[in-house]
């Protein structure tokens, strides 16, 4: 049984924000997460927390928007970190050497507390 794709986002405080994504994000849901990072930004968003600990499937689409995402924040000077808790997003972030690019927490409290 899959879970079905969801994006959900909302202000912390300050510039911070955060996006939350469950099921799976491929190349037919990676759009609507890409489109809802991209508004944080242009709302003000200088943080951001992805949180994927609900991810069951991630495809390149998907480490795509990631990475495009990163680049966003680092256009603002700001930061992005993500919240990995499943064994499938944690083994495609490793094999694509990715887990060295974005700074990966366990707890959504630790990558809130990690953009400062």
């Amino acid at each position: 049984m899959s879970v079905e794709f969801g994006v959900t986002s909302e202000a912390l405080d300050g510039s911070r924000a955060l996006v939350a994504l469950r099921g799976e994000v491929d190349i037919y849901t990676a759009p609507r997460f890409k489109e809802r990072l991209l508004e944080l930004v242009d709302e003000g968003a200088t943080g951001i927390v992805v949180d994927l600990s609900g991810v069951t499937f991630i495809d390149s689409t998907a480490l795509g928007v990631l990475i495009g995402g990163v680049r966003r924040m680092h256009d603002v000077e700001g930061r992005m970190a993500l919240v990995v808790a499943t064994r499938p997003v944690e083994r495609v972030l490793t094999i694509t050497g990715l887990d060295r690019v974005f700074t990966i927490h366990d707890t959504r409290e630790a990558a809130i507390a990690a953009l400062g």
